[in-house]
C-alpha cells in the first residue's frame, strides 16, 4: 500500500506545479492556493476513504409484491480521468430487477458517488457500480449507463467540447432478456 502523504506534502506539490506552470506561488493571489487545492482534492477524492458496497448492506424485504425494474436516473457523476487528472462529469442511470429485497434509493446515489470520487476511467466506473449491486443485492439483473463529458477531450488534446462518452454494463436478465434490456435502456434514456 502507498504511504499516506501529509497535507503539507500535498501543498508543496501544488507549489511545484504553480512554479512549473510559470507563476510565482508567493504572489498574493496564489499564497493560499496550495492549501485550497489540497483541501478540495481531499473532497474530490473522498471515495478512497469509503467502501461503496457498505451502502448496499441495509435492504428491505417488504416490497408489497413489487417485481419490476427499479431505475434511478440522472445521478450526477463527478470524477477524474486517471490519465490526465482532469474532471469528467455527467449522469449515471442505475437499475436493477430485485429478487426479494430492495435498497433505499439514496444508497444507489451513494454507491455512484463513492466510486466516482476516485481516479477513474469511465468504463471501469460503470463496471464497478454494476458489479457492487450485483454482488450485494443478488438481483435478477442490473443495468448501469453513464454519459459523461471528459475535460481531457474538451479542454485539451482534440478539443471536442460537447462530446459525450456513453458506457453501459448490463447483467443477468437486463442483458439476456430482450424485453427487459429494452425497458432498462428506454427508462435510462428518459422514455
Amino acid at each position: 500500500m502507498t504511504k499516506k502523504r501529509t497535507q503539507a506534502e500535498a501543498e508543496a506539490a501544488v507549489r511545484v506545479l504553480i512554479e512549473w506552470a510559470g507563476d510565482d506561488p508567493d504572489r498574493e493571489g496564489l499564497l493560499e492556493t496550495p492549501a485550497r487545492v489540497a483541501r478540495s482534492y481531499r473532497e474530490l477524492f473522498a471515495g478512497y476513504a469509503e467502501n461503496p458496497r457498505d451502502y448496499l448492506e441495509r435492504t428491505f424485504e417488504e416490497v408489497g409484491g413489487y417485481d419490476e425494474l427499479i431505475v434511478l436516473r440522472d445521478i450526477r457523476v463527478v470524477s477524474f480521468c486517471e490519465h490526465h487528472m482532469l474532471p469528467f462529469t455527467g449522469r449515471a442511470h442505475v437499475g436493477y430487477l430485485p429478487t426479494n429485497r430492495v435498497v433505499g434509493i439514496s444508497k444507489l446515489s451513494r454507491v455512484v458517488n463513492a466510486f466516482s470520487r476516485r481516479l477513474q476511467i469511465q468504463e471501469k466506473l460503470t463496471a464497478e457500480i454494476a458489479d457492487a449491486i450485483h454482488e450485494i443485492l443478488h438481483p435478477q439483473g442490473v443495468g448501469v449507463m453513464i454519459e459523461s463529458e471528459h475535460s481531457c477531450m474538451s479542454m485539451r488534446g482534440v478539443n471536442t467540447p460537447g462530446s459525450h462518452l456513453v458506457t453501459s454494463r448490463l447483467m443477468g436478465v437486463v442483458r439476456d432478456d430482450p424485453r427487459t434490456r429494452k425497458e432498462f435502456l428506454s427508462l435510462a434514456r428518459g422514455g
